[in-house]
């Protein structure tokens, strides 16, 4: 029999979650057993907390129900499409099959309205990832939820764990995604804030230029700041927060009033541990901190460059948290703030060292000719342009940015090592690249196939932000 946290568990939003089916092969030799997640995105009514807004969702939540399952066991995922728009699902940060990886053109045709396809893979690596649409501008609808690898041999220090899903949102208030990208494209983003330079400083680490949407709220599990989830827990219990930046368009500050984090691991991979007041991360970027409960307080996730905030109330005792979120915000988006590129890997997660067997620069400009977003001077255009590498080696990438706006870079199919000038940075998939600055990451070519790395700006990447690597 399955261990019951090898089921799919409680949703992200606290609510109970449908139980996932256990399978096994028929083969005589195969120990390995399969845990099977229906996902079924269809347009739907939400409740983001008194808004309510007609969106697209997976099975009616957003975010969508948690998969949560031990390493090991094979990971089947049906998904059947009720959209009037084809889809796709890309797991996030999880290096699989290519076949598995959901980007259209590149790995498999989209699933057509109606028309089902199955993902199943074993997951790689433990850690915080999640899922999400690939097609257009889904992500920033409401296709996507989290999706937690469990280690069976961890030795765990924390009383519970809470995962933190931060989202920008538009959609359903009175205009779409879609509509969003086309009006960019016909007009052209807004005047950047800082024209004479960056704009980067130890406040504002990404420059002046928080994204080119303007969002009316932003959610914490699916919840505007005026109705937050509350979690209730008793004073001194630690707590394991696995966060998620789910968002299209913000990257967000994290922090939790009086509240010293504990950060241990980045994109699912541990790090030496390292104690900051507050963390930020691009979209894409996951992170997990551990807490200790003193009394109530809100988790805040401030949008880098933008009005507005999201929260979640950790309460105690059933008492209110005694803190101004308005005026702690405004101190947070004043003081310097941890960027997870910074941090070192664990040992054990290190790659091993060895100089890179091939260096590829990736120039990222823009916005140009209106609004697009090209790398080395072309617009993703699959399945051509494609940077060939060998699989068995060692290859660096050079995210070089001539561009003024931030933009976080996900590469497919890989973990990362970021490079630092003295030592190993940490192991990852999705790094923030800082405007007119360059950040260098080095990955093994050990899981063949077509693999994109693109900014993980929705709307950079719809307007070209894109290329991939290939090999055999």
């Amino acid at each position: 029999m399955m261990d019951r946290r090898q089921f799919l568990v409680l949703s992200a939003v606290g609510a109970a979650a449908g139980v996932a089916t256990a399978c096994s092969t028929n083969k005589p030799e195969a120990a390995a057993r399969a845990v099977e997640v229906s996902l079924n995105p269809a347009e739907t009514e939400i409740d983001l907390g008194g808004v309510s807004v007609r969106t697209w969702a997976f099975d009616g939540q957003v975010p969508a129900r948690e998969i949560r399952i031990r390493k090991g066991p094979t990971l089947r995922a049906p998904v059947t499409n009720k959209l009037p728009q084809e889809t796709t699902v890309h797991w996030h940060g999880l290096a699989v099959p290519n076949a598995m990886d959901g980007v259209p053109v590149l790995t498999q045709p989209a699933i057509a309205p109606g028309q089902s396809f199955t993902y199943e893979f074993v997951a790689p690596d433990t850690g915080t990832y999640y899922l999400h649409s690939y097609v257009g501008t889904q992500l920033d609808r409401g296709l996507y939820g989290p999706v937690i690898i469990e280690d069976p041999n961890e030795r765990v220090d924390y009383d519970d764990e809470l995962v933190l899903v931060l989202d920008d949102w538009i959609d359903g208030t009175g205009t779409n995604p879609d509509q969003v990208l086309e009006k960019l494209k016909k007009d052209g983003m807004k005047p950047m804030s800082d024209m004479s330079g960056t704009g980067v400083t130890a406040t504002t680490p990404l420059g002046a230029d928080g994204g080119d949407v303007t969002y009316p709220y932003f959610l914490i599990n699916g919840r505007v700041s005026t109705d937050p989830q509350v979690k209730d827990y008793r004073a001194g219990q630690r707590i394991r927060l696995r966060i998620i930046n789910a968002g299209a368009d913000s990257a967000f500050r994290i922090a939790v009033p009086g509240t010293p984090l504990n950060v241990t691991h980045t994109d699912g991979f541990p790090v030496i541990p390292q104690t900051t007041d507050s963390v930020i991360l691009g979209m894409g970027e996951r992170v997990d901190v551990t807490i200790t409960i003193g009394s109530s307080v809100p988790v805040v996730a401030a949008p880098e460059g933008k009005d507005g905030y999201a929260q979640l109330n950790l309460r105690v005792d059933g008492a209110p948290a005694a803190v101004n979120v308005n005026d702690f915000v405004a101190t947070l988006r004043a003081t310097p703030v941890l960027n997870t590129a910074q941090l070192v890997a664990a040992p054990e997660v290190q790659l091993s060292q060895r100089n890179p067997d091939l260096t590829l620069d990736l120039r990222l400009a823009g916005p140009v000719n209106g609004y697009t977003w090209p790398i080395n001077g072309k617009l993703y255009d699959p399945p051509n342009d494609g940077l060939a590498v060998e699989g068995g080696k060692r290859v660096r990438l050079r995210y070089v940015s001539e561009s003024k706006m931030f933009h976080p870079m996900h590469l497919h199919g890989h973990t990362f090592q970021v490079v630092h000038p003295n030592g190993p940075g940490p192991r990852k998939d999705t790094v923030l690249v800082p405007p007119l600055d360059t950040v260098e990451v080095d990955f093994d070519t050990n899981n063949p196939g077509k693999w994109i790395t693109h900014c993980h700006n929705d709307y950079h990447l719809n307007a070209g932000m894109a290329t991939f690597v290939y090999y055999s």
